[in-house]
C-alpha cells in the first residue's frame, strides 16, 4: 500500500494531466461506465462541518472512495476547509492499493473540471477572470483556468481584505497581477470568466450583473443550503452540471430556481460529460450565459487517485507500507 500525502499528491499531480484525467473521468461517468451512489453526508445538527461518504466504481479502473470532512471554520485557521482521504484498490486482488490526501486531490480535481468546463463552454476569446474567494480553491482555479483560456485579466473578491492580498502577493509571485475588488459585484461586473470558490449560504452574484457572453463555474456551494448566485441569475444562465442527479438533490444554485419556478429540471441542458461524449450542445452563441455547476463527483476523486498513484509509484514518490 502507498500513502501520499498533501506534498506527494501535488507533486504527482500537475495540473494538465488533472485536466486529461478529469476529461476521461467526466466521460464515462455520462456514458454510464461508472456506478457511484448520491454521497452520504452527515451532518449533525450541533456541528457547524459536515462529513461525506463518496464510493465509486470506475469501467477500467476499479473500486475507491473518498471520506472528506466539510469545515468552514478552517478558513480562518488558514487550513483547507475539505479534509479527508482518498483511497483506491487493487482491481484483481481487491486490496489496499493507495491512501491520498483527500485536500489536495480535491484541490487539483475540482479546478481541473472547471477547466474542462471552461474550455469546452467558454468563448475562445475569454480572459477576463473573476474569483470569488481566496482560498485554496481560488488559488488552484486560477491555475487551472490560464491552461485553457488566455487570461489578461484577474479581479479576486474575499470576505476578508487581508486574505484578498495575500492571493494577490501569492499570484504576483507567478507573474500575475490581480486586482482586490471590494464587492462581489464588483468583481464579476465586466469579467467573461467568473469563477465561485466561497463557502457562502447567501447568493453573492445578482441577477443582472454577469455579462452578456460569461461562463460561470460554480464551484463552493457544493451542500444543500450553500448558494452563490441567485435563483434569477441562475435562471438566465444555459446551466450545465456535473451530474443532473448531484443537482436536483445537492444542489441549492440550481434547486432554489426551480422551486421558485423561475426554472424548470429540463432547463438543465446537460452534463459536461455529455458535451464532452457530443451528445448534447455547448455554447449556442456568443452572447449567451453559461453556467457550470460543480458538486464534486466520486468518479473524479478514484480516477484521480488511481493516476496520481501510478505516477507515484513510477517517480519513486510516497511511502510504501
Amino acid at each position: 500500500m502507498l500513502i501520499l500525502d498533501g506534498e506527494a499528491v501535488r507533486a504527482s499531480y500537475p495540473m494538465t494531466e488533472a485536466i486529461s484525467v478529469m476529461t476521461e473521468a467526466l466521460r464515462a461517468f455520462s456514458s454510464g461506465k461508472v456506478t457511484q451512489p448520491l454521497r452520504s453526508v452527515l451532518a449533525p445538527p450541533s456541528e457547524d462541518g459536515v462529513f461525506a461518504m463518496m464510493p465509486c466504481h470506475a469501467e477500467g479502473l476499479g473500486y475507491g472512495f473518498k471520506a472528506i470532512m466539510h469545515n468552514p471554520g478552517n478558513e480562518a485557521r488558514g487550513l483547507s476547509t475539505h479534509i479527508g482521504m482518498v483511497t483506491v484498490f487493487d482491481p484483481e486482488t481487491g486490496e489496499l492499493s493507495a491512501v491520498l490526501d483527500g485536500s489536495a486531490v480535491t484541490a487539483i480535481r475540482t479546478a481541473a473540471v472547471s477547466a474542462v468546463a471552461t474550455r469546452e463552454l467558454a468563448r475562445a476569446d475569454a480572459g477576463d477572470l473573476a474569483i470569488l474567494g481566496s482560498g485554496t480553491q481560488a488559488r488552484t482555479h486560477l491555475e487551472a483556468v490560464r491552461l485553457v483560456r488566455d487570461v489578461h485579466r484577474v479581479r479576486v473578491w474575499s470576505r476578508t481584505a487581508e486574505r484578498a492580498r495575500d492571493f494577490r502577493e501569492w499570484a504576483a509571485a507567478l507573474g500575475v497581477d490581480v486586482e482586490v475588488a471590494a464587492t462581489p459585484e464588483e468583481a464579476v461586473r465586466g469579467a467573461d470568466l467568473v469563477c465561485t470558490t466561497t463557502a457562502s449560504r447567501v447568493p453573492l452574484v445578482p441577477a443582472g450583473v454577469l455579462s452578456p457572453g460569461a461562463h460561470v463555474n460554480a464551484v463552493g456551494a457544493s451542500v444543500r443550503g450553500a448558494r452563490e448566485l441567485a435563483p434569477a441569475a441562475v435562471a438566465g444562465c444555459a446551466v450545465f452540471v456535473d451530474s443532473r442527479e448531484s443537482a436536483l438533490n445537492e444542489s441549492s444554485d440550481i434547486c432554489d430556481p426551480i422551486d421558485e419556478g423561475l426554472m424548470d429540471e429540463k432547463d438543465i441542458r446537460g452534463e459536461i460529460g455529455e458535451v464532452l461524449l457530443g451528445t448534447v450542445e455547448g455554447r449556442t452563441e456568443p452572447k449567451e450565459i453559461t453556467l457550470f455547476k460543480s458538486l464534486g463527483l466520486a468518479v473524479e476523486d478514484v480516477a484521480s487517485g488511481f493516476s496520481i498513484a501510478a505516477r507515484a509509484r513510477k517517480g519513486g514518490i510516497g511511502v510504501a507500507v
